[in-house]
């Protein structure tokens, strides 16, 4: 490979790029940059200034000037970090969530028109390659892993269903000592999903790190009228300490919210620290407790529940 074969690749992408966004409406009215800062801040519940200027690779003064615009609009709040005082806590508010909801539907519908035009054989082929070029030039080119920003939450793929059920009934047996009765809880939830789902109301989310699943969760309708139900959480250990439960869970927040629930619930065992204190961050609240004798364990069931406010409440 020579200079010229990558700057070739380089003006090629660069054209390709420039072509999906032709005539300039897919970040409108933002720019470029706007558009970043708000696709980050769209990924966590809340981001110090310092991490968020530190993910973009972002000059201090030119951060300040979008997020002084972006508050002035009504799309984010800043307060003083939990953290560390000294710093600014940036999050977005409804609005904001709305706006960068519409960007990212412009994106995905962007990229989608892309890949119709790609036959259906080479896509895997295409995804491939991608990931090498992203293996080679990521960290032995110099660049960071960033935490959260590096996983992607997509759709699932053909397989990535049966991937659920696998790694359920495989960690919980590891971490947790569950029998296979867990397993066969986690099937039928995953095949009545596969089997009967609206779309506009239910959905399942994979969290994907260097092309590979990390996790997942799903959003469902509950038996309750207007209420959804939050199931199926997961973040593989090698991934967890980087917020992406805490993406998974906003994912179906928003989602539940989009969708007109006024409710969401989940139910999960007091054993699982962990993924409590993820609910707890996004403003669940415990409503009951029970023990109960399952999975070859006895637990202690809780039921969550969120109430799902909206942009007139």
């Amino acid at each position: 490979m020579t200079v010229q074969d990558v700057r070739a690749f380089n003006r090629f992408y660069t054209g390709l790029i420039g072509a999906l966004d032709y005539g300039r409406h897919l970040y409108a009215p933002y720019t470029l940059t706007e558009s970043r800062v708000l696709y980050e801040l769209a990924q966590v519940p809340h981001l110090d200034a310092v991490e968020l200027r530190t993910r973009l690779d972002l000059d201090a003064g030119y951060l300040s000037r979008i997020l002084n615009k972006f508050e002035d609009a009504g799309l984010i709040e800043r307060g003083p970090s939990a953290s560390d005082p000294r710093r600014r806590r940036v999050r977005l508010t409804a609005r904001g969530r709305e706006a960068a909801g519409l960007l990212d539907e412009r994106a995905r519908d962007t990229v989608g028109a892309l890949l119709d035009t790609v036959a259906p054989a080479d896509r895997p082929r295409l995804a491939e390659a991608m990931r090498t070029i992203r293996d080679i030039l990521g960290p032995s080119a110099g660049g960071q892993r960033t935490g959260p920003g590096e996983a992607v939450l997509r759709e699932p793929h053909p397989g990535d269903l049966g991937w659920i059920v696998q790694r359920n009934a495989a960690l919980y047996a590891t971490e947790y000592g569950w029998n296979a009765d867990y397993e066969g809880l986690v099937a039928r939830i995953v095949a009545d999903f596969a089997e009967d789902h609206d779309p506009h109301l239910e959905r399942v989310w994979i969290a994907e790190e260097d092309g590979r699943p990390v996790g997942c969760v799903m959003c469902v309708r509950d038996e309750a009228p207007g209420t959804a139900r939050l199931r199926l959480l997961l973040v593989e250990p090698e991934a967890r300490g980087h917020g992406i439960g805490d993406r998974l869970v906003r994912a179906v927040i928003d989602f539940a919210r989009g969708a007109g629930y006024r409710e969401l619930v989940l139910w999960t065992n007091d054993v699982l620290t962990g993924a409590r204190r993820i609910y707890q961050r996004h403003g669940f609240t415990l409503v009951t407790e029970k023990p109960h004798r399952s999975f070859g364990k006895d637990l202690l069931g809780q039921d969550w529940r969120l109430h799902l406010h909206t942009p007139s409440e």
